[in-house]
């Protein structure tokens, strides 16, 4: 591998002059990069040399565009059977965010400067920082399916995430914060005006998301098959996506049994006599369509009950009747302002559960072990539930040691 200065002169006597840098790939083709500077010949150079010795090196010329290369990477997502959600999450990262940024550029002259100066275009161009990390996290995805196919070298996304590591995490916990009880995790009291009000069809999801934790997607998903009467247990072993199609949890951790209290069971066996059935296109002899039971919090016609309705027929207006509300901003016809629930999302229930699961049986909670909760969660690491809820776990009260240790040191 050589670095050279070229020279010439154009037609209008010009004189001009650049780096040259001369090397065989791992293949043994002979290849030329042309830079202004003799630095970034040299610098291209040494790290060229590296890659082609352990063979992983890609020329600009025998690689692709970001965009073809997105390309190929939602073609191997499909093949690979990934949920529709989430091809179409990358599909639309790729349309919205990537390519009308850095989709013409070619794989290889990705660099950590130039995905920083990409990420602060996405900031300009009015993305969320929450917006912003997702795009990064499928570009880096991206990235990965293409070093697989020998289109690029590196993952400068990896890399740079990796150079950023822990102080990346502790500001993004600092801007989120805790959890805190009253804002983002229903309080006792809260629940307990909710139960007062429930009645009819959403009485018994809104429990079970309550006193078992289910995800929305867990509950929408969830057969009758999987729920013990006799034993009072839940059996979480599929879920809906946002499309409705079924399939399985989140993650292997997420196939998990949960105990049910006896309220969730009174209101299932209620709730299973008026459940809607499911038609299976079949018919019996007497040529009447053949209904089943199968999911157990249905719409009308036995399929998949849509988030939105759960929301907003069901958990919304518990809310407001049972005096939950902060004010919307809005008025009425008479000039009335409209009060809006409290806690908009399926998810402060599954926050309260898990504040129910660690609270001190003194205090009306289960008190069970971190270990217990990540596993009542249906959490992949024990490092989630305690990254989340850890400050919930009640701390051994050290007020009469310290205070035994100041008289100690005064004495």
């Amino acid at each position: 591998m050589s670095v050279r200065k070229r020279e010439w002169t154009t037609p209008k006597g010009v004189e001009k002059s650049a780096w040259v840098v001369d090397y065989a790939d791992a293949a043994g083709k002979r290849r030329l990069k042309t830079f202004a500077k003799k630095k970034d010949a040299d610098a291209f150079a040494a790290t060229s040399s590296v890659e082609v010795r352990e063979g992983i090196h890609v020329a600009n010329s025998a690689s692709v565009t970001i965009e073809a290369a997105g390309n190929l990477w939602i073609a191997s997502a499909k093949a690979a059977g990934l949920e529709r959600a989430t091809i179409e999450d990358y599909e639309r990262h790729l349309r919205l965010h990537i390519n009308p940024f850095i989709g013409a550029l070619k794989l290889p002259t990705l660099t950590i400067a130039r995905i920083r100066k990409f990420e602060d275009d996405l900031r300009e161009g009015g993305r969320s920082s929450a917006m912003i990390k997702k795009v990064l996290v499928s570009l880096g995805t991206m990235l990965a399916d293409a070093q697989e196919l020998s289109l690029v070298a590196r993952n400068v996304v990896r890399e740079r995430k990796k150079r950023r590591g822990s102080s990346e995490k502790t500001q993004e916990k600092r801007q989120k914060g805790k959890l805190k009880i009253g804002v983002d995790i229903p309080t006792r009291e809260d629940i307990k005006a909710l139960l007062g009000i429930l009645a009819g069809r959403w009485r018994p999801i809104i429990l079970m998301a309550i006193f078992c934790g289910l995800r929305a997607s867990e509950l929408r998903g969830l057969r009758w098959p999987d729920v013990d009467l006799d034993r009072r247990e839940i059996n979480v072993r599929q879920r809906a996506d946002r499309f409705n199609d079924i399939g399985r949890p989140k993650s292997e951790s997420s196939e998990r049994t949960v105990p049910a209290p006896p309220m969730v069971i009174n209101a299932l066996k209620e709730w299973k006599l008026a459940c809607p059935k499911r038609d299976t296109g079949k018919k019996d002899e007497a040529g009447e369509p053949i209904m089943v039971l199968d999911l157990v919090f249905p719409n009308g016609v036995g399929k998949v009950e849509q988030l939105n309705n759960i929301l907003r027929r069901g958990l919304h207006p518990a809310w407001v009747a049972a005096g939950i509300t902060v004010d919307s901003g809005e008025f009425d016809d008479k000039g009335n302002p409209i009060m809006a629930p409290k806690y908009t999302g399926m998810h402060a229930l599954r926050h309260f559960f898990a504040s129910w699961c660690i609270n001190r049986k003194e205090d009306g909670g289960l008190g069970l072990t971190p270990k217990m909760v990540q596993e009542r969660m249906g959490h992949s690491t024990i490092a989630l539930t305690m990254d989340r809820y850890s400050h919930l776990f009640p701390k051994d009260d050290d007020g009469d040691e310290l205070a035994a240790a100041e008289r100690a040191f005064l004495a």
